[in-house]
């Protein structure tokens, strides 16, 4: 049985679907194992709750070394060719398609619905406010769900004696 004391924050810094998935995935594992969940959106992962980005998250092929072709079905090893062909027109509609069917086929929530069932479950979202102000955006602008928008300190202060993931 999990201690009720447990704690996790994610700090979720980067607005690419494939980056939306790590918190999302481990936070509902946590919920899951009785452990408090609390997400905190700074710089690019207020993306993941915009309203208007939410839904339009991308996987950029551009520089993302990790990226290997056979993610879209050719086999190439580690010859770097998602940064070539990442530059060519389309490649990041084609590889965010790609990351979408794969996640469909395993049956994985959409960003949005997994943001409202780990909500549903008891986790804690919260934006940045330096960023927030960074971008000219307002509470108005989050999906249900965000309960407030902070400051780091304040997010420090709230999960303090949390384990603390940076993605």
């Amino acid at each position: 049985m999990a201690d009720e004391n447990r704690k996790i924050a994610f700090i979720c810094s980067k607005g690419t679907l494939d980056m939306a998935y790590p918190a999302l995935i481990m936070g509902w594992a946590a919920l899951g194992n009785g452990i408090d969940v609390t997400i905190f959106f700074t710089f690019w992962g207020l993306d993941m709750i915009n309203k208007n980005r939410v839904d339009h998250l991308e996987v950029a092929p551009v520089a993302n070394t990790s990226m290997k072709m056979s993610l879209m079905g050719v086999n190439t090893g580690n010859l770097g060719i998602p940064n070539i062909l990442g530059v060519l027109p389309g490649m990041t509609a084609f590889a965010t398609k790609i990351m979408h069917d794969k996640m469909n086929g395993l049956e994985v929530p959409p960003v949005r619905e997994y943001l409202q069932m780990l909500v549903d479950a008891g986790a804690k979202l919260y934006a940045c406010k330096m960023s927030v102000d960074m971008f000219n955006l307002k509470k108005e602008d989050f999906i249900d769900g965000v309960q407030d928008i902070v400051t780091a300190g304040d997010f420090m202060d709230m999960t303090d004696g949390a384990q603390i993931i940076f993605i």
